[in-house]
């Protein structure tokens, strides 16, 4: 079950945490990370010989191994991307920069998501929105990218 677990994390981070996933292979850390994360859910690993499925205890696992991963701020800023400035979206997705612009709007918003505190119960927050989306207006602008929707 840990190799399911660390090949489900793995596809988890490149999905929602690109950035931790670039972070972790330049220090040369994917490996030992997923390990180790994967090694903090041994209790619940070890409930597979109770009468609990094997599914449910896989996303048992998961919930807990993703936890400290949510909300994806990467996903948020590519879906204000796409719904806000929806013409830059498709002309960075078109030319097949559109990971890489994300990843570097990740970085322009860092102190915005940590001013604001950044969570799942405030993800929704329309003031977070805003500053969030006057960050990738400011950073188009600078790039040059075309914003009209």
């Amino acid at each position: 079950m840990k190799e399911i677990l660390v090949k489900k994390l793995h596809q988890y981070i490149m999905e929602n945490n690109p950035d931790l996933l670039i972070q972790l292979e330049e220090e040369g850390k994917v490996a030992e990370y997923l390990l180790n994360k994967v090694s903090s859910v041994d209790g619940l690993i070890n409930q597979q010989y109770t009468k609990q499925p094997i599914y449910i205890i896989e996303d048992t696992c998961m919930d807990v191994l993703t936890k400290d991963l949510k909300p994806s701020k990467f996903n948020y800023i590519r879906n204000v991307l796409e719904e806000d400035f929806e013409t830059s979206y498709l002309q960075l997705q078109k030319s097949g920069v559109l990971k890489f612009e994300v990843l570097n709007l990740l970085t322009k918003c860092h102190s915005v998501f940590n001013d604001l505190n950044f969570s799942e119960e405030n993800e929704n927050n329309r003031f977070i929105r805003y500053c969030i989306v006057g960050t990738i207006s400011e950073y188009l602008d600078e790039r040059d990218i075309v914003k009209m929707n």
